[in-house]
């Protein structure tokens, strides 16, 4: 079974133009041409333009997604990755939605607002015991005045860029480079750069601290909470190794 050109844009949501562009730099070619000249798309086809649109929508320009389809042919394996960090961002998003409903709820004249449930999905504290537990109750303390510190503009820049980050962690992850490799290495640095820029961080105001940082490393992997910011076990996996191998040269 096939679909024409018209009916995939349609079913994807996507335009005619786009798809021609895809097949025009190989990222997307047709399963056959008829001869009309008619492009039509199998259902190989199809999983492919998913993957695709899930690539593009974690930011990455089209060469980067040509690199990640390229390297990563296993396409069930990939997008068990991409299913993991999708259910991790609805359940988030589920949990916002109810917050903001209760207080439109409440805002409405129906019901008592109940402050402990309208931030659900919003608190940056949820980890407060761990970190103490972990690194003392100072750090906790340190980072805490930092966050609030920072405005909401502030706190809304600075979630953008670790959005970014985790994306391009997901994304490295299942483009099939070695946690060694320049993209791994570069990602690194931008992660030991990103925990090096919060206060009660050990080592803060400078590098962050080798033992820190693999601890970290470690975490990742064993906690299925920040497992679930790389695309599961796998990718956290491949965070890990990278942070040990950049630690091991830079800190």
């Amino acid at each position: 079974m096939d679909w024409s050109i018209q009916e995939v844009a349609r079913l994807a949501g996507t335009t005619s133009r786009t798809l021609r562009h895809y097949g025009s730099i190989g990222l997307l070619e047709p399963s056959r041409v008829g001869h009309n000249g008619y492009r039509y798309y199998n259902e190989e086809s199809l999983v492919r333009l998913q993957r695709i649109l899930l690539l593009r929508d974690l930011g990455l320009g089209l060469p980067a997604v040509a690199e990640v389809l390229g390297n990563h042919r296993d396409q069930a394996e990939a997008l068990r990755a991409h299913l993991a960090w999708l259910r991790q961002e609805q359940d988030l998003l589920a949990r916002q939605a109810r917050a903001v409903e209760s207080t439109i709820q409440h805002l409405e004249g129906d019901g008592q607002l109940m402050a402990e449930e309208m931030f659900d999905g919003f608190d940056h504290t949820q980890y407060k015991d761990e970190v103490e537990a972990r690194w003392g109750a100072k750090a906790y303390a340190d980072s805490d005045a930092w966050w609030r510190g920072l405005g909401p503009d502030g706190q809304r820049d600075w979630k953008e860029r670790l959005s970014r980050l985790m994306e391009d962690w997901r994304a490295a992850a299942v483009s099939g480079a070695s946690p060694e490799s320049d993209t791994a290495q570069t990602l690194a640095a931008r992660h030991v750069d990103w925990l090096g820029s919060i206060p009660g961080t050990p080592g803060y105001p400078e590098a962050p601290a080798k033992e820190y940082v693999l601890g970290l490393a470690e975490m990742y992997v064993d906690d299925e909470r920040f497992a679930a910011n790389y695309g599961g076990t796998e990718g956290a996996t491949f965070v890990r190794d990278a942070l040990r191998a950049y630690a091991a040269r830079e800190l």
